[in-house]
């Protein structure tokens, strides 16, 4: 995921930040580039209108661009079952050059991991002879074990509640020593089959790849007696045989450290710095095993690539910012505070919308969007400029909405009252999505701001929660230390905004825009643009007072 390109839009996205991310995606992934759009915060109304408009889907919500286990290039593993045996497992580890192996159940979910260490220490330890019987084994972990060839099977799945022995003595001997339901490893001593057979062993295994003669296996049928045959001597299967019991019988299965796709690499670091293993087991959100990762993938951590559109200054952008690197911005605000550690391709222009600026990007390379995109590039125009209304539209922004809407086949007119109505309804909204739909932190001179604004047609449902929203407001500004808290509340209709203000510094409002506040608010005819009627003024307001 090493050459995946993030492209981001600012916090509490708006239809251009939105659609800007989407259709930069797809330039630069005609361009050659593997790029993604991703979102900040949740879509709203209008935005939401527009997507499904034109049929397509909101990018995906991402809440940093810190490194992540997904982006490094780890380990690809092979799970086993909690049935597979021993002998399996050891083989698997040593093939692969691996300390550890994970198992998982049915649906590939992790529950437990088979490491050199405890398949060893159950090896070595003092031989329990009833372990087949404690670990469940079955008949096919230990024929494929011992390389035998079942010659009848008392059952689909025998179990075995006995232990096992070797019947090396003579026939009377042995049969001092086995009991109902035991395993008995023997060679072709047909008297010794027959006692095992009369003590009610549960299996009888043959060595040398000797013949079982009919009669033996006529009685062992009728006694329910499992037979098979391998080729090894005596000694060789009876050390074997504690191979074939499952390796869910001694895995490590309680306190396991395992890390999921999206943990932060930094986290991943203390963590391995507090442990010890050689590697540890990589699940995705379903617990599913992907991967495993060790040390030394930490070594060459590779940073996030982002693309930022529609906003450059840090506070706005995606937390972790600071550990990716950014490749672009392109956006139509006044320069901010984002620093790059080498030179990038940064456009900012003086014009009404994000969008128009890729969509030249688009035209100035000879690529047409596609229907669905010019449609989303046209939408952003319109709601940014709030179809040439604001300030901050330019001859510009027209031009390419024109060519724009040829492209998409809408009426820009039409369309832009179906988007308007459709997204500045206030019905059903809380304080805290109204406050925050598209809400912008700044800082002028030493004081922290911020400036929120809707754009509606519905002014009288924002007098239902007028109370509540001032009230959120208030908190807003204790809280997270905002000196001036500022929302407009844009009237489509009637060409101008209600400020409302609160905050230790309110009073520059009064100064910035030339009227007196009544309470917390006054409204400002002709005012539209925040960004070209609302923070130069009010900047230059904040540092004269200083």
């Amino acid at each position: 995921m090493n050459d995946v390109v993030y492209i981001t839009g600012h916090r509490n996205p708006d239809t251009d930040s939105i659609c800007s991310a989407v259709s930069y995606a797809e330039f630069k992934n005609k361009m050659g580039v593997n790029a993604i759009p991703i979102r900040l915060g949740e879509v709203s109304r209008e935005t939401q209108f527009v997507l499904d408009y034109f049929g397509v889907k909101a990018p995906k919500l991402v809440e940093t661009v810190k490194t992540q286990i997904a982006d490094l290039d780890i380990d690809g593993v092979t799970p086993i079952a909690p049935e597979t045996s021993l002998k399996t497992a050891w083989s698997m580890i040593r093939k692969n050059n691996v300390k550890t192996v994970p198992v998982v159940d049915d649906e590939d979910k992790l529950v437990g991991l088979a490491s050199q260490s405890n398949l060893t220490s159950s090896y070595m330890d003092i031989w329990d002879t009833n372990v087949i019987e404690k670990s469940g084994t079955k008949l096919e972990n230990i024929v494929d074990t011992l390389s035998a060839k079942c010659l009848y099977a008392s059952e689909k799945n025998p179990k075995f509640t006995g232990k096992v022995v070797v019947a090396a003595m003579d026939a009377e001997s042995a049969g001092e020593f086995i009991d109902k339901g035991d395993m008995v490893i023997c060679g072709n001593r047909e008297d010794a089959q027959n006692v095992a057979l009369k003590c009610g062993a549960s299996l009888i295994v043959v060595t040398g790849n000797h013949l079982v003669n009919d009669e033996i296996l006529q009685k062992a049928k009728d006694c329910h007696c499992s037979v098979i045959i391998t080729p090894y001597d005596t000694f060789t299967s009876a050390r074997l045989i504690p191979q074939s019991i499952p390796v869910g019988h001694v895995m490590t299965k309680d306190n396991l450290v395992s890390f999921k796709t999206d943990d932060l690499i930094d986290d991943v670091r203390e963590v391995m710095l507090q442990t010890r293993y050689r590697s540890y087991p990589v699940v995705n959100s379903e617990n599913k095993i992907v991967g495993s990762i060790s040390r030394y993938h930490l070594i060459s951590e590779s940073k996030k690539k982002v693309i930022l559109v529609d906003h450059n200054e840090k506070a706005q952008s995606v937390h972790g910012l600071e550990d990716a690197e950014i490749l672009e911005i392109i956006d139509h605000h006044k320069i901010g505070g984002v620093q790059t550690g080498s030179p990038i391709y940064f456009r900012n222009e003086p014009v009404g919308c994000t969008a128009t600026i890729v969509a030249s990007r688009f035209f100035e390379n000879g690529i047409r969007p596609s229907k669905k995109i010019a449609g989303l590039l046209c939408a952003a125009i319109i709601s940014d400029t709030l179809l040439f209304k604001s300030p901050t539209a330019t001859n510009t922004d027209k031009l390419i909405l024109e060519r724009l809407a040829s492209i998409a086949d809408i009426n820009p007119e039409k369309f832009a009252t179906e988007m308007f109505i459709a997204g500045s309804s206030l019905e059903g909204k809380t304080p805290a999505q109204i406050l925050n739909q598209d809400f912008k932190p700044f800082t002028m001179g030493d004081v922290k701001v911020g400036v929120g604004q809707i754009s509606t047609m519905d002014t009288e449902g924002f007098e239902k929660v007028r109370k509540d929203v001032i009230e959120l407001m208030e908190k807003t500004a204790s809280s997270d230390g905002y000196g001036l808290v500022l929302l407009l509340v844009t009237d489509i209709l009637k060409g101008g905004s209600e400020l409302i203000a609160v905050g230790d510094h309110k009073d520059a409002v009064s100064r910035a825009f030339n009227v007196t506040l009544e309470g917390t608010s006054a409204y400002a005819p002709g005012v539209l643009s925040r960004k070209k009627q609302v923070i130069p003024p009010l900047t230059a307001a904040m540092t004269a007072q200083k």
